[in-house]
């Protein structure tokens, strides 16, 4: 009975946010409470057993860190600097744009960055006089792309990095970095072939505006502004050498955002900084992992495993590719965030079913849960931030519209990341 009832739970919870007409945090936290009111666990199991915290605090120190340093105007100055390097050219502007979006991306996330620019970015296509839709698509697929690349620009791979012991900041810059930037330089061009016609044939460009602009007018030049934005670096840098500092990246995170907290108590108190948090998305990441819980103490996940095993009769290569095109498809049209959360658990049965070097299919199941993100306005957060800014801009981005181009994009980039798996884990 009591697996009957974590399924039905689990799938109910998982139609309502398909459906994305309710609240995402209260229906994952709604189908937590479930689970425990029919006793398939306790409150203190489900808290202590099955929400990860140190992804839960890895976010929340994340969020903290930007939210500070947002406040310097850094970033608005970056996204108006590249405006006046390119004098508003539409194709270098394309360029540019994208190619920030997926550094942004990589280093803070795809969330952010886009929370960070497309306000941004909105207000300057119209005094440039540039079709936003372009552009808006150009930036939903970057930033998924970019995000692909680290262990913090996309939350599935947060989820895989603190999943998985071994892997480090620089694993994923290793194995999933050169496929990325093959990704996005043949995404870009693709793009560019599709959009160049459109972007170069509208009206005049305000070339008047352009020299009036002046990105040092959006700098608060304060000591916060040096100290925000040297912690951030710093921040960077140790995640990149978290392994030979023999720590763990939630606890730099954390550290961080304690001392940029401490710094601008007096210029921003913490309950003006913690006002900015996404708690929405902190309290959804720990609903869904107590539902995914339940899935785990019912038994349902080792069945799953098991069949998953049988089925591909435990050959790794046959499971990575089914992984890789199965998180990249359904990516497209469901959340990649709580398919990845049902899919950890999965994978990590293959352990112990006796298989080992597993690593190819954790690759796999980042990429294609990050790449497929891309496949319609559902497929990952980013895409529903970016066409909400859209829409309170009255740039309207159609579900099927942007289909045509993001479902494509992803089709290119599973066949791409494909090959990349077999010359580099399958080949020899």
């Amino acid at each position: 009975m009591e697996p009957i009832l974590a399924v039905t739970i689990f799938l109910i919870s998982y139609f309502f946010l398909l459906m994305d007409k309710i609240n995402r945090a209260l229906i994952a936290l709604c189908g937590s409470s479930l689970m425990v009111l029919f006793g398939l666990f306790t409150w203190d199991d489900a808290l202590s057993s099955y929400v990860d915290w140190s992804t839960i605090m890895l976010l929340f120190s994340m969020m903290v860190l930007i939210a500070i340093t947002q406040r310097t105007g850094v970033f608005e100055f970056v996204a108006l600097w590249m405006i006046k390097k390119v004098e508003g050219r539409p194709v270098p502007l394309f360029i540019w744009i994208g190619t920030l979006t997926a550094i942004g991306s990589a280093l803070l996330d795809n969330v952010t960055t886009v929370l960070l620019f497309v306000p941004v970015l909105m207000h300057l296509f119209k005094q440039l006089n540039l079709p936003a839709f372009p552009y808006l698509v150009m930036v939903i697929i970057t930033s998924n792309i970019g995000g692909t690349a680290t262990m913090i620009g996309d939350p599935p791979n947060i989820m895989i990095g603190q999943a998985v012991p071994h892997f480090t900041f620089i694993s994923f810059i290793i194995h999933l970095g050169p496929v990325v930037l093959l990704i996005f330089i043949i995404t870009m061009l693709f793009l560019l072939a599709l959009f160049k016609k459109k972007i170069t044939s509208t009206r005049r460009v305000d070339r008047s505006y352009i020299e009036n602009i002046d990105p040092q007018k959006s700098l608060r030049k304060t000591p916060l502004l040096y100290q925000s934005v040297i912690i951030l670096i710093l921040t960077m840098v140790a995640f990149t050498l978290h392994s030979s500092l023999h720590l763990e990246l939630t606890t730099i995170a954390i550290m961080s955002a304690l001392l940029l907290l401490l710094l601008s108590e007096k210029e921003a108190s913490c309950d003006v900084i913690f006002q900015k948090i996404e708690w929405t998305t902190l309290f959804f990441f720990i609903g869904l992992f107590v539902l995914v819980g339940g899935l785990e103490s019912t038994g349902i996940i080792d069945r799953v495993a098991l069949m998953f095993i049988e089925m591909t009769e435990g050959d790794v290569m046959v499971a990575s590719f089914v992984i890789l095109w199965s998180a990249g498809i359904l990516s497209g049209f469901v959340d990649n965030i709580p398919y990845v959360a049902s899919m950890i658990p999965i994978v990590y049965e293959f352990q112990e079913f006796g298989i080992q070097s597993i690593d190819p299919m954790w690759w796999a199941l980042a990429l294609g849960a990050c790449l497929g993100g891309n496949g319609s306005l559902l497929g990952a957060s980013a895409n529903v931030v970016v066409a909400g800014i859209a829409s309170t801009n009255q740039v309207h981005i159609r579900f099927v519209r942007y289909m045509l181009y993001g479902f494509s994009i992803v089709i290119l980039s599973l066949i791409v990341s494909s090959v990349y798996l077999y010359v580099r884990y399958f080949m020899l």
